[in-house]
């Protein structure tokens, strides 16, 4: 199996990347905006375009709101594997990939608990998504 890729790097993301360095989900949110958070980052608001914005740290706990297993190879993935969009606790959705738990339409149930977790690539962690312990988020 090949190495899973690398995700760029970017200064208006570096916060991400080290956040997850040390196993915590970080977000930015709009202090314009009472602190309403958004993904991906990004230096301004993606609702009223303030530059107002701030690091905020997730609670790493969301819900499965869509997902696609794929069939398709892709570098260090065996097939199949989920890919996910997760709605975090905190409102804002990203996609990920689910783990610990098998790409089965059986064992992924829309809406139901996940928690975050971090995958080591070389220097990188990379937040990817599991069932939450005790079923709950």
């Amino acid at each position: 199996m090949s190495e899973r890729q690398l995700p760029a790097i970017y200064p208006e993301t570096q916060f991400y990347w080290d956040g997850a360095k040390e196993g915590k989900l970080l977000l930015n949110a709009c202090t314009a905006c009472g602190n309403r958070p958004f993904f991906p980052p990004r230096p301004f608001c993606p609702h009223c375009g303030s530059r107002e914005v701030t690091v905020i740290e997730a609670s790493g706990r969301g819900r499965l709101y869509s997902y696609i297993i794929s069939n398709v190879p892709a570098p260090g993935y065996e097939t199949p594997f989920t890919i996910a969009v997760v709605m975090l606790d905190e409102g804002v959705k990203l996609v990920s990939n689910i783990v610990d738990c098998p790409p089965d339409p059986e064992a992924l149930e829309l809406d139901m608990p996940l928690e975050v977790t971090f995958e080591q690539r070389g220097t990188l962690a990379v937040p990817q998504f599991r069932p939450a312990k005790g079923g709950a988020a």
